[in-house]
């Protein structure tokens, strides 16, 4: 071999400091539906953060008393009707319109976006990427609101990488719900380098008026551990799978419920 072969090491430096020990006393609850496929990886993300993760099933009736909310990525009811349109009438989301609407700090990923949109907690609606294909990449994004228990931890204008991975993940609005976005400072997270579902504005994440509630398109969950993440970060040069530009969403919800800020 040459000594150009050593120069990727195959053993990674995957060290992470440990979570604020503060934080394993918040419980985050996580929704299974039938078609969800993210659920665990959502459920890593809480307990790599420091939080302790609880498993909601869609058809209870019961969040448990949790201090958040997690609707992950998949394909729930085989997308049927529309992406998300099955789910919103689960039993469980009955509660949590309740609780979303008392404060319980709510984050929707992906098809828990389109379910949020569907249950009317968030504006506007998710249809077929334009290009209509699936797509599935590491995506570059800006963090346009911090004002958020889901983003308190970033500075604005922040750039992240995070994984994206959708075929209706284009978001839409009419013409006054996308001037009162953008008013309002309630875009959460944009597309950078690129739209990769023809979303308006590039868009990438919306947040509620009063904040508790975020959705967005792309994965922060895959983007949480060194050796499982994605080649690059925002924040410069990481080891090969080394990105973990998206855990600071979930240390960011723990936190501010630390804190006192939003825990229902």
């Amino acid at each position: 071999m040459t000594q150009n072969s050593f120069e990727t090491p195959l053993v990674a430096d995957l060290g992470q400091a440990m979570p604020d020990q503060r934080l394993r006393d918040v419980r985050v609850g996580v929704i299974t539906f039938p078609g969800t496929l993210d659920d665990r990886d959502a459920m890593r993300a809480v307990e790599i953060a420091g939080g302790t993760p609880v498993r909601l099933w869609h058809a209870d009736d019961d969040l448990q008393g949790v201090d958040a909310v997690i609707l992950p990525g998949g394909f729930s009811y085989g997308d049927y009707l529309r992406a998300g349109a099955i789910s919103r009438f689960a039993p469980l989301m009955t509660r949590l319109i309740d609780a979303a609407n008392g404060g319980l700090p709510v984050l929707g990923i992906c098809n828990g976006f389109q379910v949020l949109t569907e249950a009317h907690l968030l504006p506007g609606s998710m249809i077929r990427n334009d290009h209509l294909k699936f797509v599935c990449r590491d995506q570059r994004l800006r963090v346009e609101s911090t004002d958020t228990p889901w983003t308190s931890l970033y500075h604005p204008r922040e750039e992240i990488v995070v994984p994206l991975k959708n075929q209706d993940g284009q978001y839409v609005c009419d013409d006054d719900t996308l001037r009162m976005l953008e008013e309002e400072g309630r875009v959460v997270f944009r597309y950078l380098d690129g739209n990769p579902n023809g979303s308006r504005h590039d868009i990438a994440g919306v947040r509620n008026a009063a904040g508790n509630v975020v959705g967005l398109m792309p994965h922060p969950e895959h983007a949480i551990e060194p050796g499982f993440g994605p080649d690059s970060s925002a924040a410069g040069t990481v080891p090969m799978r080394g990105g973990a530009d998206g855990l600071a969403i979930f240390v960011s919800a723990l936190t501010s419920i630390v804190n006192g800020g939003s825990r229902a």
